[in-house]
């Protein structure tokens, strides 16, 4: 992409009405997701004075570690955006100060490729004077051009009937192997290639050493290949630890190491205190489709393939819908938190959303162009157990039209995400 073709962040908004109301700002999320973009874009719309410094950058690096005092103080009256701050982490402690003694919002805008909360040499965690925007690579609805806010609509009311999309299996692998990363989303699949094998190499073996000292790249881009491999799925850390050739007991750092690099999410059970009979394990996902696909091996015409393809497609698509709700969940009207639920009856519901007055909608995830009764039963036994709690259960498929399957169950196009 070029500066001319820079798409609209959702986000924006946010950000702004954060800038606003709080002293510092910090926005985080994966390299090359468009932190620094979207931050370029709160500091045009600011009336204020602003300095932009990237602490990639050597010298500016040198400059903060040798005087973190002095550089942090270097523009009081304005708003001092700090690029890549994990870089140097000795800043936050002089930040701490500074807003300590002035609490004008606006003050600092940060950005970071990794938490700053699960930096190894974290000296402070800026509570009480920081808020934290979490960015992702570009959400489908970004990508068309269109504000995405499923859960809201949702709610809202909709009949299924009503819905129709365009959206055909093999538009459904396109859309997974291009992923969201702005640089390369609409590459072609050679250049994309080129494209995650540097990424990926420059990231295990430098980035991930700004949060963990010692920290060994191969081991990293291996768990990375496995979690992919296993879009979607249980994590399994004996089962992770042998395919690794990684100790058990190592395993857990480096599962935590790809989720503070932003690369992978592990998205927790529920467990609403409904039934001691939940298992417990979280599932994994790489956050980004795209990426997903380069680290497993997999094409967009295998995923899509008629014969074979569903075995791949189904748990990309799963691994699609959950990134997209993350991604709204930043913009989203509706304020929920995501889980999955797994009985040990065997019962489940790949996506389970908890409003903020306790209501649950689940989410089932198939890769099937048409709705079948055994895709709605994990979320007619939710329903069982949340009584007036549950409010609607949605098997999103690769149909091309919605369809209402009882008392608060529908089935709806995958593509409803973004074109509702």
């Amino acid at each position: 992409m070029t500066s001319n073709d820079i798409l609209p962040r959702h986000a924006l908004p946010w950000a702004e009405e954060l800038a606003v109301a709080f002293p510092v700002v910090v926005i985080e999320g994966a390299r090359q997701v468009g932190k620094s973009t979207l931050a370029t874009m709160l500091v045009e719309g600011s009336r204020r004075a602003a300095r932009y410094l990237t602490l990639d950058d050597e010298l500016l690096r040198n400059a903060a570690q040798s005087d973190p005092q002095a550089f942090v103080d270097q523009l009081p009256d304005g708003m001092l955006v700090i690029d890549e701050i994990q870089r140097a982490p000795e800043l936050l402690l002089p930040i701490k100060a500074s807003v300590d003694r002035n609490r004008t919002p606006g003050r600092f805008l940060l950005t970071g490729s990794a938490d700053l909360l699960r930096l190894e040499r974290t000296p402070d965690s800026l509570a009480g004077r920081a808020v934290t925007l979490t960015l992702g690579p570009l959400s489908q609805g970004e990508i068309r051009g269109r504000v995405d806010d499923f859960v809201t609509h949702l709610l809202a009311g909709i009949d299924p009937f009503d819905v129709k999309t365009s959206f055909t299996r093999e538009d459904y692998a396109n859309a997974l192997a291009a992923g969201g990363y702005p640089e390369v989303f609409s590459r072609s699949p050679r250049l994309r290639t080129a494209w995650f094998d540097g990424y990926l190499d420059r990231i295990v073996q430098r980035d991930a050493r700004d949060v963990r000292r010692l920290v060994d790249g191969n081991r990293l881009a291996t768990v990375l290949r496995l979690i992919a491999a296993n879009q979607s799925g249980e994590i399994v850390r004996a089962r992770l630890s042998r395919d690794a050739d990684i100790p058990e007991t190592t395993i857990s750092a480096y599962l935590d190491l790809a989720e503070t690099l932003y690369l992978m999410k592990r998205i927790r059970p529920w467990t609403g205190k409904l039934t001691t009979r939940q298992t417990g394990k979280a599932k994994g996902l790489i956050i980004d489709s795209g990426l997903a696909m380069h680290l497993s091996g997999v094409t967009a015409a295998r995923a899509g393939a008629l014969v074979g393809g569903g075995e791949l497609l189904g748990p990309l698509l799963e691994g699609l819908v959950v990134s997209e709700l993350l991604k709204q969940r930043t913009w989203s009207d509706t304020r929920f938190n995501l889980f999955h639920y797994r009985e040990t009856s065997g019962a489940e519901v790949d996506v389970v959303l908890e409003l903020d007055d306790g209501r649950i909608l689940g989410i089932e995830v198939k890769a099937k162009q048409t709705y079948k009764p055994e895709h709605f039963r994990g979320l007619q036994r939710l329903a069982e157990r949340l009584g007036d709690r549950f409010a609607g259960g949605v098997v999103l498929g690769t149909a091309d039209q919605g369809v209402r399957f009882g008392e608060n169950l529908i089935g709806l196009p995958i593509a409803s995400l973004w074109e509702l």
